[in-house]
């Protein structure tokens, strides 16, 4: 029978409350399956109770929380996720945790009663929203690069019909997943660009104005047998994917192919010709600052490959 449930609090109850910052909080989110999700032990870390008991209390309102509010993570999601956040606090191997995705930390407000939750509860759900507005940033940047494809295209009713789909997704919350990495992230960095590279199966094509041997050793972490294609300024070509050095990479990593073009400012990843990505530093400097990956619509490859040809 569901029920709403007066949990007593830990004895944490002030230490949970000191970790309910905006920053902390942001730093528990986490996009799995294509949603942002938090641990239950990191939300009961906040709320002051212990993991056991809110999980109790789940299950005992099991019907208030379908899978689209809060689901158990497989083993490889879980080593996955371990990979990216420090985990010696937690101990040895326990059970694979549950997550919660927005909608489910709402619902949490609702079963909790103790002052601690139903307070963090409100602010988390406050950076929930303050993160998908931040989505929005991104909108400049899309409409720059439809400028560039309505040059090519002359049916204006299908342009709209493409901005009409990303609005929308943006609105219900389906836009692609980003991924942020601070100041001195590198090896988180350099850890996700060689997930990204090892997600190709057939081909990968990097537009990067600043490559070097970082790149080459990044790129070099792909699959057997897939194609790359690195699109950089002239210079980088002369001083550091030379011939030499491309052949050396070939013995090892066939097939990379070095096009020099000079139309980019931004930096992108292509995979297999269906992912986009969009880097917002070169793909040898991610983590060094502040920055962003963010997976965009596929429906610009096209016009990006075509302006690799022409340049």
């Amino acid at each position: 029978m569901n029920s709403t449930e007066q949990l007593p609090e830990t004895a944490n109850g002030s230490l949970a409350a000191s970790l309910a910052t905006d920053d902390f909080i942001k730093s528990r989110i986490f996009t799995i399956r294509g949603v942002q999700v938090m641990l239950d032990r990191d939300l009961t870390a906040l709320y002051g109770v212990e993991t056991r008991v809110l999980n109790q209390a789940v299950k005992r309102n099991g019907k208030r929380f379908p899978v689209r509010f809060m689901f158990q993570l497989d083993k490889e999601e879980w080593n996955d996720l371990k990979s990216q956040i420090v985990t010696s606090s937690w101990g040895g191997d326990r059970s694979l945790p549950y997550v919660f995705t927005e909608q489910g930390v709402a619902m949490l407000s609702s079963v909790l009663r103790s002052p601690t939750a139903v307070e963090v509860s409100i602010q988390i759900m406050d950076v929930f929203v303050a993160m998908r507005k931040a989505l929005a940033s991104v909108a400049p940047l899309l409409a720059r690069l439809d400028t560039v494809e309505r040059r090519q295209i002359a049916d204006q009713s299908r342009n709209e019909e493409r901005f009409d789909t990303i609005f929308k997704a943006m609105d219900g919350g389906d836009f692609p997943p980003q991924k942020v990495f601070f100041d001195g992230k590198h090896y988180d960095a350099f850890s996700f660009a060689r997930k990204l590279v090892r997600k190709a199966a057939k081909s990968i094509v990097l537009v990067d104005n600043y490559c070097d041997d970082v790149t080459l050793d990044i790129l070099s972490q792909k699959r057997g047998g897939v194609a790359v294609t690195v699109a950089t300024l002239q210079k980088c070509v002369t001083k550091f994917l030379t011939p030499a050095a491309i052949s050396k990479f070939n013995k090892q990593n066939q097939t990379i192919t070095v096009k020099p073009v000079s139309a980019f400012h931004d930096r992108f990843l292509i995979l297999d010709g269906v992912e986009l990505y969009h880097l917002g530093a070169s793909l040898k400097d991610l983590g060094r600052k502040y920055c962003a990956v963010t997976k965009m619509d596929a429906m610009f490859v096209s016009s990006i490959m075509q302006r690799i040809q022409q340049d």
